[in-house]
């Protein structure tokens, strides 16, 4: 390491989040054009980059010299905070309070990784630090300790005058690290460096500390200052032009060696201190073999005898786990137990050979308790179900020798690389399996891994255009221009090159341009750190030895500080623990099944044959079936009309782009309307039940096994390659297939040509160990919808309760089955959908406003004794648990219906419930009221008088607690009104666009909402979400008619449309001709309007209510005395009459009855 001159000591990455714009790929770059021959990193309270950053330096040549900026906790050697702040020593004045630690050897580094895992795991106030009692001579071995410059430990109290402090401190840090103690000066052009330097230097030289100078970069050149004060704006909350907020300077980028030396040319020790630091730094970490616990050993048993151990218990549970499933299920068409046996020894062996048992003894061990414990387990997931030792050992559900599922898929032989289980539990219960999986092991040998959210280019301009202080609404705008697409995300350099709009708005606006070019700088820096939605890692001891562990707030569990990627490269094992709602869902369903009949329908023993389950995927009828419940998958069930469950599977794995190009071609050729044909005649088995296509990876395997005579491990070998499109790759396995398959009788051209088949599908055949075991899934909830469909909607609905649409759109569906979605009720209904004598109920838990909690209180109270009356629930439920507003959500749900058939007279009584509830409480708690001396509330009365609701007024309350309309429809009294019009129910116009080719018509619906946005070219255009009672639609209003119609275009509003269609793979797109309000097309056709009154003195208060100038006819009757004739009177003239207007009359005083004909 001759002549570097200088080494960096203390960088931030990127991963000091908000802080560092300096990814780990540029940093390198950076530092390989200035051929720096070490490099240290320090990141802010972290060592998320450490593995990888030791990993890619050491790829290029470069020392990597691991570090962090750990904040350290000072107050137990000095005054308590509380004495601080009195003397105005606050934390803003006096920086981050860090440290510079770096590992200077492999015990180094574990103290390192142990002191920064503790500082997040025990850390207070969400706030990661570590506690000066901490540092413990043990605790900092092969630790060296800088100061921690400007921002540090012992800076800022410098700066502040406060030098006892920051002297004590000095003399701390000096005794605990002795001499791997240096004193940090730094030169930014900051005012504070220059007063510290001073001190720091009288110190140095009084103490015989040594200097090491530190460039502290955060970004990369002197021409990204800017975008990064935007960034530190973005993290501290507040705006650029704000002065009272942290700032650096314009020299904090990654200065070259040549810099460095011009800049501390005066001290020129401090630089040479760089050098030895690095010097003294003789560890990396480095990857490591995957570590797990060991599951069946003995104590004293050595690492070989554990995993013999480990073998000969996975061979015992295999073997007869096997027996059991022949006893239980049998065997595939087509093979013998003895064929199974076969498979079952061969994957033993592999399993051994590459020192795998105790993985799958761990996962089969979890999922056996889960299933013990009555939790949901999924049949299987991605190429796991490919195992027959996962079958026998209750691991998958799904048996691989029936539907040619291969191994090596799974574990390929041929290539070392961890087995992975990805487990679906059921999503309400998947915790608890995790907490088992926490008490086997340890806390601290089971761990969350960590993931980053970045700055991606639509957040990144919204944030950046918040700290310019730019208009909200032209941020959204310009942000609007970024094509959104999370499979394939868009930069903003690709939409400035491809969105000729945003191009332009940044030449021609001056602030449109920073923003991009700033929003440029900080995309893709990560943005925080979260937790992966299901990885779990186990180690044999306690993690923080393997890794760093950080505290996600929002989680009990520690969680690996280094990505999924990184954590398997430091030898953590992952385990997926997924939620699948889907689980949740049958479960449910078994439930309420089996609480109505008999108790033993078990999902698992439905025939996969059943005929009516074929009906419905074949007429599309499968929202809410898992896999094929859009309305494209739904259209492709109808034309593929399946009616065996290999369809099933296939479609699974066909519908995705790419692939579903070849679905009317399997559909064509499955119902004879073309031949079947195969690249080659030794491939009829492979591809039969495919019809000759090439669907799924395993075909790919398969194809190379019999044309090129290749193991099926070498095949898996073959389909990654082809995956990787890498051309030396590609060109060595096109001439071992070629040699193979001219061995087996094929000319080189069909060689050639099939090996370019297999490529193509290779980058894009699905795995069908998971498409079936997903399709098995998926036949599961069909079979429930098919055979026992109010459980199965009752279940649907539940896992989707905090989603309005979702459960609309599960109503209407219901509906088309003939089922009623019945309001919510008090004693009927649970806090979940539940079903009662044909009907599904309403769950008290979905009302707006309620929640679970009050719904499950509102259950407990209720017992299994109805509640007879208001008086009777409020003597029952808990006033400091069910308030006004909740009360106020049910009402308007209906759900004291049963009770109080008036929903306005349970209005009224809203606050004698509140008060009741509350009087009893409070006489419960001061031991007033006794349980058995309680002889019930006092009546609650109710108001006869109080006006009647409007019907309209009626259903809006009812939407507004439920989300949408359920016990009716606004437009539901202007069914006559309908027929004159010849207004269409939007479900029989979308059937006669989909089937009749019909492409316009007159439709009728109520205006949930209106989205305004603008075309491509700029102009005006809304989307207006619309609902009758068959169901609700959208409608695209252009600028035309936005400007003729917008006054009738507003939520709230029932309309007539006149509109154009077309169909869509995805449903029908309509478009908006005309508009007008219900109210205006009802004034304009001829009506009967009948009054039926008590007495002849409220015709003239009603005659005043009615508009003249209409069609419609009036008239008056009489009701007299008992015994009395009624009498007639018609009104002369013509009346505008509505459904409005007939309410209102309706609810006025005297007036019996309304008919509107």
């Amino acid at each position: 390491m001759a002549g570097p001159g200088f080494i960096h000591l203390h960088v931030h990455s990127a991963y000091s989040l908000l802080e560092g714009a300096l990814p780990l790929s540029k940093l390198l770059d950076l530092a390989k054009a200035d051929k720096q021959p070490a490099l240290g990193i320090a990141d802010t309270n972290n060592l998320f980059g450490a593995l990888e950053f030791s990993e890619k330096a050491a790829g290029k040549g470069i020392q990597p010299l691991i570090g962090v900026e750990l904040a350290v906790d000072f107050s137990a050697m000095e005054d308590s905070q509380d004495r601080m702040q009195e003397r105005g020593h606050d934390r803003g004045r006096y920086g981050k309070g860090g440290l510079v630690l770096l590992a200077a050897s492999e015990t180094g580094f574990a103290n390192l990784s142990g002191l920064v895992s503790r500082a997040h795991l025990e850390g207070e106030n969400g706030r990661a630090a570590a506690k000066l009692g901490w540092l413990q001579r043990e605790a900092l071995e092969g630790i060296i300790c800088l100061s921690g410059g400007p921002e540090g430990a012992i800076d800022p109290w410098f700066a502040n005058n406060v030098d006892t402090i920051a002297l004590g401190r000095l003399d701390r840090l000096r005794e605990l690290f002795g001499d791997r103690f240096y004193i940090e000066l730094q030169r930014h052009g900051r005012p504070q460096e220059t007063l510290n330097e001073a001190k720091l230097l009288d110190y140095a030289y009084a103490r015989g500390v040594p200097l090491v100078a530190t460039n502290e970069p955060f970004y990369p050149g002197p021409s990204d200052h800017e975008a990064h004060d935007a960034l530190l704006a973005i993290a501290g909350g507040t705006v650029v032009a704000q002065t009272e907020r942290r700032k650096l300077t314009d020299q904090h980028y990654f200065k070259t060696r040549e810099e460095m030396q011009k800049l501390f040319a005066d001290l020129p020790e401090a630089l040479d201190n760089t050098i030895e630091i690095a010097q003294r730094i003789g560890y990396r970490p480095k990857k490591r073999n995957p570590v797990l616990p060991t599951f069946a050993a003995s104590p004293g048993q050595s690492a070989e005898e554990a995993v013999a151990a480990e073998a000969q218990a996975l061979a015992h549970m295999a073997r007869t786990g096997l027996e059991e499933r022949f006893r239980v299920v049998g065997v595939a068409p087509g093979k013998t137990e003895e064929i199974y046996r076969e498979r079952l020894e061969y994957e033993l062996g592999i399993i051994e050979r590459m020192k795998y048992p105790g993985y799958f003894l761990i996962v089969a061990d979890f999922i056996q308790w889960a299933k013990a414990q009555d939790i949901p387990v999924g049949p299987g997931r991605g190429s796991g179900a490919g195992s027959l030792v996962a079958y026998a050992t209750t691991i998958t559900d799904l048996d691989p020798l029936r539907y040619n599922l291969l191994f090596e898929r799974f574990l390929n032989p041929e290539r070392v690389s961890m087995p992975d289980f990805d487990i679906d539990f059921c999503q309400d219960r998947r915790e608890e399996v995790i907490r088992y999986v926490q008490q086997k092991y340890g806390e601290a040998q089971v761990a969350q891994i960590i993931t980053f959210g970045t700055l991606q280019a639509r957040a990144v301009l919204r944030d950046v255009g918040r700290v310019l202080q730019m208009p909200y609404g032209q941020v959204d705008r310009i942000a609007k221009l970024v094509p959104a697409n999370p499979a394939d995300p868009w930069t903003l350099e690709r939409s400035l090159k491809e969105v000729p709009q945003l191009r332009q708005l940044a030449d021609e606006d001056e602030q449109v341009g920073e923003l991009l070019a700033i929003g440029q700088k900080l995309e893709g820096l990560y943005r925080h750190a979260s937790t992966h939605a299901a990885g779990i890692v186990i180690g044999d001891r306690p993690l923080q030895e393997l890794a760093p562990l950080y505290r996600d707030p929002r989680s009990d569990m520690p969680v690996s500080q280094y990505n999924m990627k990184w954590s398997e490269t430091a030898g953590l094992v992952k385990f997926d623990f997924l939620g699948l709602k889907t689980l949740t869902t049958i479960k449910r369903a078994v439930d309420m099944i089996n609480r109505s009949g008999d108790g033993k329908f078990r999902i698992e023993d439905i025939p996969i044959d059943d005929e009516k389950t074929y009906k419905l995927y074949a007429i599309g009828d499968t929202a809410g079936v898992f896999q094929v419940e859009g309305a494209g998958m739904r259209r492709a069930l109808v034309d593929m009309k399946p009616d065996h469950f290999e369809d099933i599977i296939a479609l699974v794995a066909l519908y995705r782009p790419g692939p579903m190009e070849n679905i009317p071609l399997f559909n064509d050729r499955k119902h004879g309307r073309e031949d079947v044909e195969y690249p080659h005649e030794a491939l009829s088995e492979v591809l039969d039940e495919t019809y000759g296509i090439i669907v799924y990876q395993e075909q790919v395997m398969q194809i190379a096994q019999i044309l090129s005579g290749y193991s099926l491990g070498e095949a898996d070998m073959l389909r990654r390659a082809m995956g990787k499109k890498i051309k030396a790759e590609m060109d060595a396995q096109r001439a071992r297939f070629q040699e193979g398959a001219i061995r087996y009788g094929l000319k080189k051209g069909l060689a050639d040509t099939i090996f370019d088949l297999l490529a193509k599908f290779a980058n894009y055949g699905f795995n069908k160990s998971h498409a079936a075991t997903y399709a098995l899934v998926s036949y599961q909830t069909a079979y429930l919808k098919a055979h026992y469909p109010h459980e199965f909607f009752a279940a649907t609905m539940t896992l989707d309760m905090g989603n309005t649409d979702k459960l609309n759109e599960f109503r209407q569906d219901a509906k088309k089955h003939g089922i009623e979605i019945v309001p919510p009720c008090v004693n009927r209904s649970d806090a979940v959908f539940n079903t009662h004598d044909g009907k599904v109920f309403y769950a008290i838990g979905a009302v707006k406003g309620v929640g679970q909690a009050v719904a499950e209180h509102i259950m407990e109270a209720r017992g299994d004794k109805p509640f007879k009356d208001l008086s009777d629930f409020a003597s029952r439920v808990d006033a400091r648990i069910i308030n006004r507003r909740t009360l106020e959500a049910l009402v308007n749900a209906g759900a004291f219906d049963q009770l109080v058939p008036r929903r306005e007279q349970a209005f009224t009584a809203i606050d004698a419930i509140v008060a009741t509830a509350s009087s009893i409480n409070s006489d419960r708690d001061t031991g007033q009221l006794g349980l058995l001396d309680f002889d019930g509330p006092p009546p609650i009365l109710l108001n006869q008088a109080v006006t009647n609701w409007l019907p309209a007024e009626r259903l809006a309350r009812e939407h507004g607690a439920i989300g949408f309309h359920l016990s009716g429809h606004p437009l539901d009294q202007y069914a006559e009104l309908f027929d004159r019009l010849r207004v269409t129910p939007y479900s029989d116009f979308e059937r006669a666009v989909k089937e009749a080719d019909a492409r316009a018509g007159r439709i009728a619906g109520t205006i949930a909402s209106r989205n305004d946005r603008r075309t491509k070219k700029g102009t005006p255009m809304a989307i207006l979400s619309l609902s009758d009672a068959s169901g609700g639609y959208e409608v695209i209003a252009f600028s035309e008619q936005i400007s003729q119609f917008s006054n009738v275009l507003q939520p709230g509003k029932s309309v007539i449309l006149t509109v154009e269609a077309d169909e869509r793979p995805d449903g029908i797109s309509i478009r908006l001709n005309k508009a007008e309000p219900i109210e205006g097309a009802a004034e304009k056709v001829g009506r009967r309007l009948t009054v039926f009154a008590g007495s002849e003195k409220c015709l003239a208060p009603i005659a005043s209510q009615l508009k003249p100038g209409g069609e419609g006819q009036v008239s008056f009757i009489v009701i007299r005395d008992a015994g009395a004739k009624e009498y007639e009177i018609e009104l002369r003239g013509g009346y505008r009459l509505s459904a409005e207007i007939a309410g209102s009359i309706k609810a006025m005083e005297g007036v019996v009855d309304v008919r509107l004909n």
